[in-house]
């Protein structure tokens, strides 16, 4: 039996919503019986691509990020629905039942992702169903993932090991937006935006951009990472744990080290640190 699953990298989303058309194409006023009932073609969005900015002038970074239904091994919208209304397939997806689902409204307040819409005409929830009629008719992917011309969408059986999706989460360890909901999904994620804390490393006695300084991140004394300052003196050290102390160490021949300390309240811009001549 196949299991379905996606994995979705956020690094190679470039927010072109090729996704979002792909959708709207395949389902937008168009019912697939014993699947969905039409999608509206407004104010519903069974996938989307949502910007996160994170930093402040002059460090900024501007990730998209696709969401769309998580297929949830641990699915609230099923427990919450009534005679059957929403129900998992073997193969993994989740369906919302078009006919016994009408009327059950509540349906759509139980995913904390919030990606159960409401069809106010038709009085009915709705969501991405992985476009399970187009699997079950022999397709192999569903329209987002074959629209994505990045590749940003991986999409497969998980239950083969010589699959991409297979090799990808063996390999890369993609995972869940938010674990604490204890959904276990299978729309995973690589690259999710995190806080970041960059610089920019200037030699003070000629007011110069210190190309090549060696920046280090510790945390309780550990090596996390390290950077070679770029072009312009920059360093970006990304991905990191929010509400967490770092050490910052900045080191380059002929010029005193500089140790600073920050938290991550939020992503941090240290601003211009100069090294002085030994």
């Amino acid at each position: 039996m196949k299991k379905y699953g996606m994995v979705i990298d956020v690094a190679k989303c470039t927010g072109c919503n090729n996704c979002f058309l792909a959708c709207k194409d395949e389902n937008a006023g168009e019912a697939h019986e014993g699947y969905t009932a039409p999608q509206p073609i407004r104010f519903q969005n069974w996938i989307h691509v949502n910007e996160i900015e994170r930093g402040t002038f002059p460090k900024v970074k501007l990730s998209c990020v696709p969401v769309t239904c998580g297929q949830c091994d641990n699915p609230r919208c099923m427990t919450q629905a009534k005679d059957g209304a929403v129900y998992k397939r073997k193969d993994g997806v989740v369906i919302i039942d078009p006919e016994k689902a009408k009327g059950q409204k509540d349906i759509v307040n139980t995913c904390p992702y919030r990606v159960i819409y409401w069809n106010e005409e038709l009085q009915l929830p709705q969501k991405c169903d992985m476009c399970a009629h187009l699997l079950d008719k022999g397709y192999e992917k569903p329209r987002c993932v074959e629209m994505c011309p990045t590749g940003a969408l991986t999409f497969g059986d998980l239950n083969d090991p010589e699959s991409e999706i297979s090799k990808l989460v063996a390999e890369a360890k993609p995972e869940s937006r938010h674990p604490e909901y204890d959904l276990h999904e299978r729309v995973l994620y690589l690259n999710i935006p995190k806080t970041f804390v960059s610089g920019t490393v200037v030699t003070k006695q000629d007011d110069m951009c210190a190309v090549g300084a060696t920046a280090t991140l510790k945390r309780d004394g550990k090596v996390e990472q390290t950077y070679t300052t770029n072009a312009f003196g920059d360093f970006w050290f990304d991905g990191l744990d929010s509400k967490t102390d770092y050490e910052i160490t900045i080191q380059m021949d002929g010029y005193k080290s500089v140790e600073l300390k920050t938290r991550t309240l939020a992503s941090v811009n240290l601003g211009d640190i100069f090294l002085e001549k030994e």
